[in-house]
């Protein structure tokens, strides 16, 4: 199994400033977050859980994947979540060059702009999370100089860890979140089994303490 820290560290936080890890904690608010969409088997059932919720939620979407997939994406968007940058073909930063790197977010940002419908919502700025977390310092000054927020996570459910029991992954979320948190999840088929566990139960919980969920605005 592999090691991960759940909540992320102040110091963390403090290295990278120009990175946004979370937001104001004076209101009950929270950000939910999905990586690695859009899935048709997955995605779908998300949004109909979040309409239950009455939440808004932002998705990280892999341009590959929304060429794949342009009516679930665009479902995104007409329920009222965001949509963030999450490369074209999930490349881990730390192990490409910034040349290649930047080439593939701008794909996967051309896709996205491409792919909606009606031009519905204005990507002028736009939301980037790097894949694995993993990106260059030099990679991150490019894309913040063209526009992109770079957003991190606070609370991280490692969904994705399938040797993790779904517990566990409850717990996880449950145990470190707290007010104007982003919390991340994957709407994958990988991170299906601990997310669909896990995502109803947050949702029901922190409602019923009296939380909003809000999508990252952009």
């Amino acid at each position: 199994m592999v090691l991960f820290p759940v909540k992320i560290p102040r110091f963390i936080k403090r290295i990278f400033p120009n990175y946004v890890w979370d937001f104001s904690s004076k209101d009950k608010t929270l950000y939910l977050t999905f990586d690695d969409g859009p899935t048709p088997e997955i995605t779908a059932w998300t949004l109909n859980i979040l309409k239950n919720y009455n939440a808004k939620a932002t998705f990280f979407c892999i341009g590959n994947n929304v060429k794949k997939h342009p009516d679930i994406f665009n479902s995104i968007i007409t329920e009222g979540h965001h949509i963030g940058n999450h490369t074209h073909n999930h490349l881990k930063g730390w192990k490409t060059s910034k040349t290649n790197y930047i080439k593939d977010v701008q794909q996967a940002q051309h896709c996205i702009n491409t792919t909606i419908i009606g031009n519905e919502i204005d990507l002028k700025t736009t939301l980037f999370r790097p894949p694995f977390g993993k990106i260059k310092n030099s990679q991150a000054k490019t894309l913040i100089a063209l526009g992109y927020k770079i957003i991190m996570w606070s609370v991280i459910s490692v969904d994705w860890e399938q040797k993790l029991p779904k517990e566990q992954c409850l717990k996880n979320v449950i145990k470190h979140t707290t007010n104007g948190n982003i919390i991340v999840f994957h709407d994958s088929l990988k991170a299906s089994k601990n997310m669909q566990y896990t995502l109803p139960k947050v949702l029901e919980h922190f409602s019923n303490k009296g939380y909003t969920f809000k999508a990252i605005p952009y």
